[in-house]
Formats: structure tokens, C-alpha cells, sequence
């Protein structure tokens, strides 16, 4: 259970950073915007881990002798390209369109903008579905977990963003990288030890 909590707060980091920064560049962030944007991620969080499993197990008798290393390098290339856009330089994106009203590319309040993001941020759920597949292990307790994980973490980030978010976008970032590409080493020791 610990692992799955240390995945799902891995995974919860991509959607967390988004609510981040959406707090940080919307004004006029209602709670009724935090609570959908919060449900969006974390339903999507839970589909695709659920989708992954699926596309795997129609794999899994192809591959079952090379899951552990399949999901090392997803987990490991998910977690350092997290890691590395933890490092790359880009300012939180807030534009002023002409009007009293400031939008961003994180404008959670459009339900299109929300959906991209959603998904944009749950692919490396899919991958994680896919390991689990690849491993044999059940897809729908951790579903449940990293959903509802990413809930409150997205919660706490649109909140957060309001108050003084700019200060740990890329930390949170890196910290759920740096999780998943540790879960991805201990998932091969595991099998080479």
C-alpha cells in the first residue's frame, strides 16, 4: 500500500503543478472551479491507469518475462521527464488578453483548456496501468488511490496557487519525479535480487 501511495503521490505532481499555477494566474477562481478542475484530474488520474492495464494484459503472455524492466523504463523515463522539466526555466504563464480579466493557458474555468490538461497530465498513469499489467498485479485499488490522491492533492495546489504557489511549481515537479524513478529502480531490484 505504501508504494501505491508513493505512485499516486508521484503522479498526482504533473496535475498538482497545473492547479498550482491555475491558482496562481486565474482571478475570479471560485471554489465550484477548484472542485471540477479537482474531480476532472483525479478522474482521469484514476481512467487511465485503468486503460494502461487493460492494453496490457492484451500484451502481457508476449512480454511477462521482460515487465520488470518495461516498467523500470516507464517509470524511470515518466519520473526523468518530470525531473527535467522541473529544471527547464519557464515562468508561470499569465497573459492579460486586453480586458480586466486575466487568462492563462491553465484557465481551468474552460472546460476544453480542462480536458487537455487532464489528459496531457494523466498519460503517465496510462504507462503506470501498463506496468501494473505487465506485473500481474490488480489495476483498480491503485486507480482508486492515485484518483483520489490527485484529488485532494489538486485541491490543496489550486488553494495553494491562490496564496504563494509560484514559490514551489518546479519542486513538486521534481519530488514526483525523483518518487517514480525510485519506484522504477526498487521494482527492479526486486525482480534481479
Amino acid at each position: 500500500m505504501f508504494q501505491t501511495l508513493l505512485i499516486a503521490l508521484g503522479l498526482s505532481m504533473d496535475a498538482f503543478a497545473v492547479s498550482v499555477s491555475s491558482g496562481i494566474c486565474t482571478d475570479q477562481l471560485k471554489p465550484r472551479h477548484i472542485l471540477r478542475g479537482s474531480f476532472f484530474f483525479g478522474m482521469f488520474q484514476f481512467a487511465m491507469p485503468i486503460l494502461g492495464w487493460l492494453l496490457g494484459m492484451n500484451f502481457r503472455a508476449v512480454i511477462q518475462n521482460l515487465a520488470h524492466w518495461i516498467a523500470f523504463i516507464l517509470l524511470a523515463f515518466i519520473g526523468g521527464k518530470m525531473v527535467k522539466e522541473s529544471f527547464e526555466a519557464e515562468p508561470v504563464a499569465c497573459e492579460d488578453n486586453g480586458e480586466s480579466e486575466r487568462i492563462s493557458k491553465t484557465d481551468v474555468r474552460d472546460t476544453r483548456t480542462l480536458l487537455t490538461l487532464s489528459v496531457a497530465t494523466s498519460i503517465d498513469a496510462l504507462a503506470v496501468g501498463l506496468s501494473y499489467s505487465l506485473l500481474g498485479k490488480s489495476i483498480l485499488s491503485p486507480a482508486a488511490v492515485i484518483g483520489a490522491i490527485t484529488f485532494t492533492v489538486c485541491l490543496l495546489g489550486f488553494e495553494f496557487g491562490k496564496r504563494i504557489g509560484y514559490l514551489i511549481e518546479k519542486r513538486a515537479e521534481l519530488a514526483g519525479g525523483i518518487i517514480l524513478i525510485a519506484i522504477g529502480i526498487k521494482i527492479l531490484l526486486e525482480h534481479l535480487l
